[in-house]
């Protein structure tokens, strides 16, 4: 997700009356939520796109066991450091060292499960699991979860600077309408898969995808492959709950070619692609000195060499004259 969506969603939980257990339980809700997107200023981005940063920092092993005391650390010591200088604090709150680490875990547990929603894909259990995991259930940018939250956060803080005792209410509800949003659209990701078994010909996808448009929250964009080959279709259950609304003929996916096969294995370069991508696709340009392939993760492309993420490589054919 957007690190909009996950602010929102750390501030939200702040407005139910989680800021209050401590000074600075704010800012460690909202800082923990965003916590695990760090690696992108420390280099361990697949590449240069946000989309794909999906590290260990992303991981419950990895950076959700030891991001938030890192946070709680920095925030404790900005706090002292604030006390010494004679800082006042308008919150009069105490500081609890104990729930600032609380906080700080609870906002930096809502990033991965956020994210693992989304086709771009997580490794929740690394490194002790490499495999990615995607539930499908929202877009990437979902505008509906900024107004819901944004709204609840406005309201709280309207009622709060009214001194009204209900001011974690709209929080509260907000919270509540999020899990049933995310958990309704997961349900829904879950019966599109079988939709694709009865309504195109021959279906047996070995891999599929259910990708949410953005807006349109209940339809879903379907990828699968089958038989080395890339399958498109268009789901929506308000047109029809058990068929596709439109599918497309199937697309060879080019990874029957022993050349890509191998340049995608053994190249170096192409190790971050090949660690993340699930359904790769390539396309082979045979030339006299070189031969090119470029790959594309279905996801994100209808064919190689368009799209975004895609990779490409070239390997000399040592032909005479070359």
């Amino acid at each position: 997700m957007d690190n909009i969506t996950h602010s929102l969603v750390g501030w939200t939980l702040a407005q139910t009356g989680l800021k209050r257990k401590s000074r600075k339980g704010l800012a460690a809700l909202i800082l923990g939520a965003n916590a695990p997107d760090i690696d992108v200023f420390l280099g361990w981005a697949p590449w240069p796109s946000l989309a794909t940063h999906r590290g260990w920092t992303h991981s419950f092993f990895g950076g959700v066991l030891v991001l938030p005391l890192g946070l709680a650390g920095l925030l404790w010591l900005l706090d002292r450091w604030q006390q010494k200088r004679g800082q006042t604090f308008k919150s009069g709150l105490a500081m609890h060292f104990g729930w600032l680490v609380a906080l700080s875990y609870i906002g930096c547990l809502t990033h991965p499960l956020l994210d693992w929603q989304t086709s771009y894909a997580i490794q929740l259990f690394a490194p002790f699991d490499k495999r990615w995991y995607h539930n499908d259930s929202l877009f990437i940018l979902d505008v509906w979860i900024w107004l819901g939250l944004g709204l609840a956060i406005w309201l709280s803080r309207r009622r709060e600077a009214r001194g009204r005792g209900d001011w974690g209410r709209p929080a509260v509800a907000a919270s509540a309408a999020l899990l049933f949003y995310i958990t309704a659209n997961g349900a829904l990701t879950a019966h599109s898969y079988e939709v694709p078994l009865e309504s195109a010909p021959r279906a047996r996808p070995e891999v599929m995808i259910a990708s949410p448009p953005p807006l349109a929250f209940w339809r879903r964009n379907l990828i699968w492959r089958q038989q080395h080959a890339i399958w498109r279709g268009d789901y929506d259950p308000l047109v029809s709950f058990s068929s596709l609304t439109d599918y497309s003929d199937p697309l060879a996916d080019g990874m029957t070619d022993p050349l890509a096969r191998r340049v995608l294995r053994t190249r170096p370069d192409l190790a971050r692609f090949r660690r993340w991508s699930i359904v790769p696709m390539a396309a082979v340009e045979r030339h006299r000195c070189y031969v090119r392939v470029t790959y594309q993760d279905a996801r994100f492309g209808g064919r190689p060499g368009t799209g975004r993420l895609g990779q490409s490589a070239a390997v000399a054919t040592g032909a005479p004259g070359c």
